[in-house]
């Protein structure tokens, strides 16, 4: 009886994974690299300089600048921020413009992602038309609608609300972000949707089954887009509001009470910035799918 043994399998190496093929494309990628580093360093210096002001007190700032800090830890004092929570309204305005910048974020998403459906998978009369209208709201100026509307928050009873500010944002958040949803949308397959009708899903619950769980890149863009613009409006804020003061409100009414209080307006303005940079970094994977949203089919 002949017996066999069984050869060892033959390797084949990739010729990508090759020692010399990993340096020459680690050179090769190497300035571009460098380059992002270097922009995202001068990106964050204002951060951080804001944050080293914001630890200094007023004496120390007005003869010595924020990078002395680095080179004397001992000059840095969390007695700002203490002095900020304790003694001003910052953390009132923190609370109020988190309600404001979360009603103003979840109320135009939930509206648009149902349009941008109906735009872009429901045939109803007029629909190209009504579609061309939305894109060209994107193109009105919000100085121009602050007077009409002033006037009619007033008739309404709904100035100087929280309620106000969120349906003002809405309102000019929805063209750009039914743009943006309908074009995602309308890239996902046919052929999902139209199998979930032979199986006799509604399309509510083809909204909510489908559509919403694909089309979470673009809605977390939309939401970050949304959020910041929200959360670092002013105009809208000094205009439609009187008592019910955003943080960049309080921050300026803080700036032209006093003018050169830094110890105040260096922490409100850093704590204020940190939110905005949370929501950005945790939300940052969706961010470029988001943005090339219907771009490609």
């Amino acid at each position: 009886m002949t017996t066999y043994e069984a050869e060892a399998p033959v390797v084949i190496r990739d010729p990508s994974e090759a020692p010399a093929a990993r340096i020459g494309r680690f050179v090769t990628k190497l300035p571009m690299q460098i380059f992002l580093l270097c922009v995202g360093v001068l990106w964050l210096i204002p951060a951080l300089g804001l944050f080293l002001t914001s630890l200094l007190s007023p004496t120390d700032y007005a003869v010595e600048g924020w990078w002395k800090v680095i080179a004397h830890p001992h000059l840095a004092t969390w007695a700002n921020y203490g002095e900020v929570w304790n003694h001003t309204d910052i953390p009132h305005s923190l609370l109020l413009t988190a309600e404001i910048a979360v009603g103003g974020t979840l109320l135009p998403i939930v509206i648009a992602a149902s349009a941008g459906y109906a735009f872009a998978w429901i045939d109803f009369p007029g629909r190209d038309w009504l579609f061309v209208i939305v894109i060209a709201l994107l193109v009105v100026p919000l100085q121009m609608a602050l007077i009409p509307m002033f006037r009619l928050y007033n008739t309404l009873g709904i100035y100087d609300t929280v309620i106000g500010l969120i349906l003002f944002h809405t309102a000019f958040g929805l063209p750009f972000a039914i743009f943006l949803l309908r074009n995602f949308f309308i890239g996902i397959p046919r052929d999902i949707l139209e199998s979930a009708r032979i199986d006799g899903a509604s399309e509510i619950r083809i909204f909510l089954r489908l559509i919403l769980p694909l089309g979470l890149p673009a809605i977390a863009s939309l939401a970050i887009f949304q959020f910041l613009w929200t959360w670092n409006d002013l105009l809208v804020a000094l205009t439609m509001a009187q008592s019910k003061q955003p943080i960049t409100v309080a921050i300026f009414s803080q700036l032209r009470q006093f003018g050169s209080n830094i110890d105040i307006i260096a922490p409100a303005s850093f704590m204020s910035l940190v939110i905005p940079l949370g929501v950005f970094f945790a939300f940052q994977r969706y961010f470029v799918q988001g943005l090339l949203a219907g771009s490609v089919k």
